[in-house]
């Protein structure tokens, strides 16, 4: 375990391996599914070549530089250079494409981008909505498309590169910024310090009790700070091995675990109705598997986890990029339903009234506010946002916008998102930029998008659009539905769009999402599940 876990001045991730490196530089930290390994040693020795490559083209510490890759050895060679540099990795979503993506290059003000080959294309036709497109370091299978913007030295020659010999980061340093669509309004790069970072792989560690023999099976993507932070990071702080699968599979997850000898993994809901889903067989059990963090931990989904697959503990939690993880299921406390108990060694938490801040009694409903004892394990703010920083800090709380009870022992349920924002597949997505897209194509008058259920029961939503069409337009859902791919992530894209006369709205001209969930899916145009 790293020696520095219990000292929040030393809450800097890449000094832990640093210290993995120097003590067990040949085993082995990270294996793919496709192939691919990494001992600590080399991740060390790659991480200060990286480093050195980056401040050759020009990095300093401090300076922000997109990234958009999919999870492998490269995302982490990546990731921990720009980190032992002291840069500020601007993780992108993957999925991201269109005004989604022009966004978040555009807020974020980047000079330099990592990406893969394979997202040239979808870069190369936001040009125009980019006053200064950022220069390229093209990884995977180089492309004519990247033409001028690929940057002179290409990715390959960092293992050339000279290693870095500078300062390291400090744990109050910004490590990365991850776009959340926070409220509503367009999404918002949250600043996240050293420590911050390092804050989710001590939760998880805590949470799950993880031990040396354990060994993480990650199959979710290394852009999110649940797949990064919270489990790729806690095996670097604990010393244990990692099993990184590029992009999850429902049909491929128990063979991985069971070749592998995984531990532990974590969930998020939808993608633990997929594995429910898939044909029961009779070696289902046969597996390491000890423990699953599934967020959220239906009470139907916590039976089957552990009857089905024999898994002894199912444990959940509650947090936000933003925020961290203020909230942890416990082992050997099955808490189903329940998000869990707010670790109070590191967090304060109340429930309260969401117009005034005042505490509500425990059992009653209100808003999740969220504060940290540690020094930098929060987020730094909103890149470029002071106002909705402060906004949010309210009363100096974080306002996460989300409802819920918590009972007298600190243990709390997430009921509902009070915000107008809609979790899909494991995302947040931002009404109001689902909106301002559809809202440009041609005959669309308004439109407003909200939650629906998910057909499966994973506790999360479906995208509902309610759109009023111009008079005389020829424009109607179908047409819509045929454009809408191409402009909208997938995981942002509409399932239900329905017609209407005209949006219910307040006295001072507020779209009335609440009033259209409320009407659901009667009479929508159903895309189906995508």
């Amino acid at each position: 375990m790293y020696s520095g876990i219990k000292d929040p001045s030393r809450y800097v991730l890449v000094d832990a391996l640093a210290e993995l490196a120097a003590d067990r530089p040949d085993d082995v930290w990270i294996t793919t599914t496709d192939g691919e390994t990494l001992r600590f040693g080399e991740a060390a020795d790659d991480m200060q070549r990286v480093a050195g490559y980056f401040a050759g083209l020009g990095v300093r510490p401090g300076d922000f530089v997109a990234v958009m890759m999919p999870s492998g050895c490269d995302f982490v060679r990546v990731w921990l250079g720009l980190g032992r540099l002291g840069a500020v990795a601007v993780l992108l979503n993957t999925e991201l494409r269109g005004a989604f993506l022009a966004h978040q290059i555009r807020s974020s003000g980047v000079r330099l981008m990592v990406v893969d080959a394979q997202w040239l294309p979808e870069l190369a036709s936001l040009r125009a909505q980019l006053a200064e497109p950022p220069k390229l370091v093209v990884t995977g299978t180089a492309s004519e498309a990247a033409g001028d913007d690929v940057v002179a030295t290409p990715w390959p020659s960092w293992r050339s590169a000279a290693p870095w010999q500078g300062r390291g980061p400090a744990a109050s340093d910004i490590a990365a910024v991850m776009y959340t669509s926070g409220t509503s309004g367009p999404s918002k790069g949250v600043l996240m310090p050293h420590a911050h970072c390092m804050l989710y792989a001590i939760g998880t560690i805590k949470c799950l009790h993880l031990a040396a023999d354990d060994i993480y099976y990650i199959s979710l993507p290394l852009f999110h700070a649940n797949g990064l932070l919270m489990q790729l990071g806690s095996t670097l702080l604990a010393g244990i091995p990692a099993v990184i699968r590029p992009r999850f599979s429902a049909s491929a997850w128990l063979s991985d675990i069971r070749a592998h000898r995984a531990t532990v993994t974590n969930l998020l809901g939808s993608m633990t109705a997929f594995l429910l889903a898939q044909p029961e067989a009779a070696d289902d059990r046969d597996h390491r598997l000890r423990a699953s963090l599934n967020a959220p931990n239906l009470p139907a989904h916590d039976a089957a986890f552990r009857g089905r697959f024999g898994i002894r503990d199912v444990a959940s939690g509650f947090g936000m990029t933003e925020c961290n993880i203020p909230i942890w299921g416990r082992i050997g406390e099955p808490a189903p339903g329940a998000a869990g108990w707010v670790h109070d060694d590191d967090f304060e938490v109340v429930v309260a009234d969401p117009e005034t801040d005042t505490p509500v009694p425990f059992g009653e409903l209100g808003e999740i506010l969220v504060r940290p004892k540690v020094p930098f394990g929060f987020m730094a703010g909103y890149h470029g946002l002071p106002e909705k920083t402060v906004e949010a800090w309210r009363n100096l709380w974080f306002h996460t916008g989300d409802a819920g009870l918590m009972r007298a022992d600190g243990q709390v349920t997430f009921v509902d998102r009070i915000k107008d924002c809609i979790r899909r597949r494991g995302e947040n997505i931002s009404a109001t930029e689902v909106e301002s897209v559809v809202a440009g194509l041609e005959g669309v008058a308004e439109v407003a998008a909200f939650a629906v259920p998910a057909s499966i029961d994973g506790g999360e939503d479906e995208v509902m659009l309610a759109i009023v069409f111009e008079p005389g337009s020829a424009a109607g859902v179908e047409s819509v539905a045929a454009q809408v791919d191409a402009l909208l992530p997938r995981f942002a894209r509409p399932r239900y769009l329905k017609a209407v006369d005209e949006l219910p709205k307040t006295s001072t001209g507020k779209v009335q999402r609440a009033v259209l969930k409320s009407q659901g899916t009667a009479g929508a145009f159903d895309r189906g599940d995508r």
